[in-house]
């Protein structure tokens, strides 16, 4: 008897020991117990949400049957704090619709979400428990789960890349000035009156002007002799030669008292180029069957016979085109000096109005104020109506950050093409439109709108894509870099600085700091030590925080 209330008194005690354990009380006192851990140990921000995996381990004994318990993930920041709806778990005694755990121990998973708001930078991840039974309501020690929050995406350039369109100005202007003299069917020797024609009058009247012009130079001279493409290959070539000797002896009666460089002599032979410009620009009524002639053969006797078997038409053509094709050319290739960078930007201030588009166009591209580069602009609108201006208008509101005023300026513009669907694209990602402006980079298909698709794709959290995009990039290796650390891609991101840029030394802090690099994350921070933003930014960098 006294062996069987031994046995019921323990059984009592075990029974009293395992309702005390667990008690909601106690849920409160073994909260440590509970195990919580985070996927990632650090939180991070990907395209503004900062999303993470908890998983929590409730031991055996410890999840009271008939107790109801809500979780409340609240992510604490400098600034404030956001709760996200609790999760709520219901003992196995509980008739609700909760998610059950069991007083022999279970494992929960949850996914917690944030809007990413700024000083959410520095900030921690707790849970806040309430155990609640029947009337009674306990709270339960917070349990840090992780800190916060890691915002590398955020160093993004989303500016956008683009370009303005170029202008066509001539530092250096390519010029000729010629004259020639005609010859007799089948001779090479030069009349005297030749030598006093209109087209050599005007020849040297230009190499005058030529030598009082401070801005034209004289490169080079020829002198190319030609016979009419009548009278055989073979006769006509030797022809061309005769008179290209006796045109440069001609040449030097012309220049006599000129200060100009001797000939380059070229004997062309039978002018075909020649005569077909003639006849295409004149009122022959066949002409139109002699060019056909001409496309149809390329051996010049075929084409000669071909053109004499028109009796009429080549009865014309040896009166009025033949002719003019038995000549010399006298030819002076001239340089000009077109205005000078200094001399555009002066004519700007002094003397606008003599500016023809092009160097209003590159003047432009001179100025360092936006505000005089926008009015330079317009003046080419304005008075060119230029295209190009109305489209680099629109650019230059674009880089000084005008949307709406860009926008009004490239809707007036009438060449559509890449490049313009390259800047909606943009402007739709200043806008936040990351949709509508992946659609207008595929569409434009440039490398600078392949380039701005990777932009979009670190903003929306798609690094290894905006990895490859950038890859290729020729222009400023930044935003390369900084996707390919976002890929975890630390030996390609390195390797692949090249571009001059201040903000390279944080991302190479950034690169430093997750090798483990104390010595080259204090190098780099220290060159940006001078730059406010980045300055502060590193202050509070999660990157950094082993480093402090």
């Amino acid at each position: 008897m006294m062996k069987k209330g031994i046995k019921l008194i323990a059984a009592a005690l075990m029974g009293i020991a395992a309702v005390g354990c667990s008690s909601v009380d106690k849920m409160a006192k073994l909260a440590e117990n509970v195990k919580v851990t985070c996927e990632p140990e650090v939180l991070e921000a990907v395209a503004g949400n900062i999303d993470a995996d908890i998983t929590v381990t409730y031991p055996a004994k410890y999840f009271h049957p008939k107790a109801i318990l809500e979780v409340t993930p609240v992510l604490v920041y400098d600034g404030g704090e956001a709760a996200m709806k609790p999760f709520v778990y219901q003992g196995e005694k509980v008739k609700d619709n909760y998610k059950t755990v069991s007083a022999a121990g279970q494992t929960v998973r949850e996914r917690v979400h944030f809007d990413y708001v700024e000083g959410m930078e520095q900030a921690t991840l707790e849970l806040r428990g309430v155990v609640r039974y029947k009337s009674k309501a306990i709270s339960l020690p917070a349990k840090k789960v992780a800190d916060g929050t890691n915002t590398t995406y955020m160093l993004v350039d989303a500016d956008g890349y683009f370009d303005y369109r170029k202008d066509n100005y001539q530092e250096i202007i390519k010029q000729t000035e010629e004259g020639q003299i005609l010859y007799k069917i089948n001779s090479s020797d030069v009349a005297g009156k030749e030598l006093k024609n209109q087209s050599i009058k005007d020849f040297q009247a230009a190499l005058d002007a030529i030598a009082a012009d401070a801005r034209r130079n004289i490169t080079s001279t020829e002198v190319v002799a030609y016979a009419s493409p009548d009278g055989g290959k073979s006769l006509n070539d030797k022809l061309s030669d005769k008179r290209s000797k006796s045109a440069d002896k001609a040449w030097d009666k012309v220049m006599k008292g000129k200060n100009v460089a001797d000939p380059e002599l070229k004997s062309v032979g039978q002018d075909w180029e020649g005569f077909q410009s003639l006849v295409a620009n004149s009122n022959l009524e066949d002409k139109d069957l002699i060019l056909r002639v001409l496309s149809m053969y390329s051996d010049p006797a075929v084409r000669e016979n071909e053109i004499k078997n028109m009796s009429e038409v080549y009865t014309s053509l040896k009166s009025t085109v033949l002719p003019e094709l038995r000549r010399a050319r006298f030819i002076a290739n001239v340089e000009y000096q077109n205005y000078s960078s200094d001399e555009l930007l002066a004519l700007v201030d002094e003397n606008i109005d003599v500016l023809d588009e092009e160097a209003l166009l590159r003047a432009a591209t001179l100025v360092r104020d936006n505000g005089k580069k926008i009015s330079l602009y317009k003046k080419a609108i304005d008075k060119y109506g230029s295209d190009r201006a109305q489209f680099n208008l629109g650019v230059a509101y674009l880089a000084a950050g005008k949307i709406a005023d860009a926008e009004k300026a490239f809707a007036n513009v009438k060449e559509t093409g890449a490049d313009l669907d390259n800047i909606f694209g943009v402007i739709a990602m200043r806008k936040g439109n990351f949709e509508e402006a992946g659609r207008l980079f595929n569409k434009a298909g440039n490398d600078l709108a392949k380039a701005n698709r990777g932009v979009v794709e670190i903003l929306t959290g798609n690094y290894s894509a905006a990895a490859a995009d950038l890859k290729d990039f020729q222009g400023c290796c930044y935003n390369k870099t900084l996707a390919l650390i976002l890929n975890d891609e630390l030996d390609a991101a390195e390797a692949g600085i090249k571009c001059k840029d201040i903000r390279l030394n944080y991302l190479r802090a950034i690169i430093a700091a997750r090798r483990g690099d104390a010595e080259g994350v204090a190098a780099n921070l220290d060159k940006i030590k001078n730059v406010k933003d980045l300055a502060a930014r590193a202050e509070k960098d999660i990157e950094f925080a082993q480093y402090r």
